[in-house]
């Protein structure tokens, strides 16, 4: 019983550190660097729309090799114990998958009746798998492989003897996505609002 007791509390205590250690702001990156760097791995050059892409694998890297890594699906301590980590790891992957999915439907076509991006295509369902997904896959095997497909369309567009990967930077595009995004903090401004026990507006009138 004696050394249960005290395996229990050296378990207890590695995990207390570790959940201080996972609760780090990750290092901020720029998205310039970041695509010039994807750029230089892939011998191509930074063209409009790499930046754009870029950010994207870049957040999505950060959430998997970040300390602890991605820990919103986490079943065991000392990530189960965590709240605002794993809400902000959520939160970023809603982000990710609002532009991948932009880039999807509207950013990589000229119109709506062109044929979609097969890298793309492939990479935004696998952005929308199940957050809380443990095993069998897991998510972060999910994501990873999403982030394989987003690297391949990075390094077409960055091509430029390749001319199926393209990057349309229209206004029409980026309302889309903004619209997207203004809707997110709308519903988002409401429930920060309703938390703290004040009056929410009926907007529906």
């Amino acid at each position: 019983m004696r050394w249960g007791l005290l395996a229990l509390a050296l378990y207890l205590l590695i995990a207390l550190v570790l959940g201080m250690y996972w609760s780090l702001t990750p290092d901020h990156f720029d998205p310039r660097e970041k695509a010039a760097s994807y750029a230089a791995q892939d011998g191509a050059e930074v063209v409009t729309g790499s930046v754009t892409t870029a950010a994207l694998m870049g957040v999505m890297d950060t959430l998997l090799d970040k300390p602890g890594g991605y820990i919103h699906n986490d079943l065991f301590p000392p990530g189960i114990w965590l709240d605002n980590t794993p809400n902000c790891a959520f939160g970023a992957l809603v982000q990710v998958r609002d532009l991948s999915r932009a880039m999807r439907e509207v950013f990589s076509r000229s119109q709506s009746q062109s044929t979609e991006d097969k890298d793309l295509s492939a990479a935004e369902p696998r952005y929308h798998f199940d957050s809380d997904s443990w095993v069998l896959p897991s998510s972060e095997s999910e994501y990873r492989k999403a982030q394989e497909f987003t690297r391949s369309y990075f390094r077409r567009l960055s091509d430029t003897g390749e001319a199926e990967a393209q990057f349309f930077a229209r206004a029409d595009n980026l309302r889309y996505w903004l619209s997207t995004v203004n809707t997110r903090l709308g519903s988002l401004s409401q429930r920060l609002s309703a938390s703290v026990g004040q009056r929410r507006l009926n907007t529906g009138r």
